[in-house]
């Protein structure tokens, strides 16, 4: 039976998550699809930024724009700004710089990338409990 998904539900969300993270996993460790991998992780990341935004009572804008996302949960006094802050400040052209030309290439680091893969999927977990 097909899924039904609301974009105005945060599960939904997390859903997406969920379902993105294994697949980046094999892909990190086997490390394959570099330029893939980072792109897909923002865009996870993303995603459950707006989980977390939607629960807090936050009406959806399309947006990939990490650093807007942040501060979207900033203006909700979000206690994952902490946490998150950096990481948008360092993935911020992630989805971007690895989907187009036009942009530096940068040398590969998978093991910050299996690193930033684990942190994200707690913090998916976490913004999971919350729902």
């Amino acid at each position: 039976m097909p899924r039904k998904t609301d974009a105005s539900n945060p599960a939904d969300w997390i859903y997406f998550c969920e379902s993105d993270l294994p697949g980046l996993k094999v892909l990190a460790d086997r490390e394959m699809c570099w330029h893939m991998c980072q792109s897909k992780l923002s865009e996870v990341l993303a995603k459950a930024l707006k989980a977390e935004l939607i629960r807090l009572g936050w009406t959806l804008v399309k947006t990939h724009d990490l650093i807007r996302l942040a501060q979207e949960l900033e203006k909700f006094n979000s206690d994952l700004m902490e946490t998150i802050a950096p990481w948008c400040n360092e993935m911020v052209d992630w989805y971007f710089a690895d989907r187009y030309p036009g942009f530096d290439t940068e040398e590969a680091d998978w093991e910050m990338l299996r690193k930033r893969i684990d942190s994200i999927t707690q913090l998916v977990g976490t913004i999971k409990g919350r729902i």
